[in-house]
Formats: structure tokens, sequence, C-alpha cells
């Protein structure tokens, strides 16, 4: 019943910043955690953040001090901003959302690149 739909992904620069989102959609259940994973090419998929609905959030080592991962409850909207991108973050980043009722939700995906 749940879906999930992104958007900000671009091209940046190295040092640059990106705002990515994440509105979820279909029901009216918690969504009781939400967040973002990456897959690069070639490499395995893995968690960037995720936010419970008390707010508390968790980071990949590798974003720590340079993403930071916000959700306003009543829209079921979760944001990545992402600072000081480096070429390592060029991926697609998927919006994931885990329902109260043990279901997990994936978005399509959106790209991100970092270049110069």
């Amino acid at each position: 019943q749940v879906q999930l739909v992104e958007s900000g992904g671009g091209l940046v620069q190295p040092g640059g910043s990106l705002r990515l989102s994440c509105t979820a959609s279909g029901s009216l259940s918690e969504l009781n955690v939400m967040g973002w994973y990456r897959r690069a090419p070639g490499k395995e998929r893995e968690l960037v953040a995720h936010i419970v609905r008390g707010g508390s959030a968790t980071y990949a080592d590798s974003v720590k001090g340079r993403f930071t991962i916000s959700r306003d409850n009543g829209k079921n909207t979760v944001f990545l901003q992402m600072n000081s991108l480096k070429p390592e973050d060029t991926a697609v980043y998927y919006c994931w959302a885990l329902h109260s009722r043990g279901s997990h939700y994936w978005g399509q995906g959106t790209q991100v690149t970092v270049s110069s």
C-alpha cells in the first residue's frame, strides 16, 4: 500500500551539495523507520542513513559529518542533506521505509553523480 517517491538527485562537483527528498503515500499507518541506501556500480548496496519517528538517526561511517537525515512525520517525508560531496558518493540512492506492520518499501532510486 505504501509508495515512495524520490527527488533531488543530479550532477554536482566535488565539494558541492544536494538535498534528496522522499515522500510516502498510500497508507496512514506509521512508518517507523525511513532512510536511504545507495548502490555504486560494481559495489554492494549499503545503508547511508536511517531515522526513526522520534528523530534518532544513524549514519554510515563514510558519510558522518557530511550528510544529515531528517523527517517530517506528518507528511511521511524523509530528507537527506548531502554536503561536501565526494566522487565516492556517486551512486543510485534509494529511499527505504519500514512499516509498523513489518513490511519494507523501496523507492525507484535517484542518481547522484559527483564529478568535476
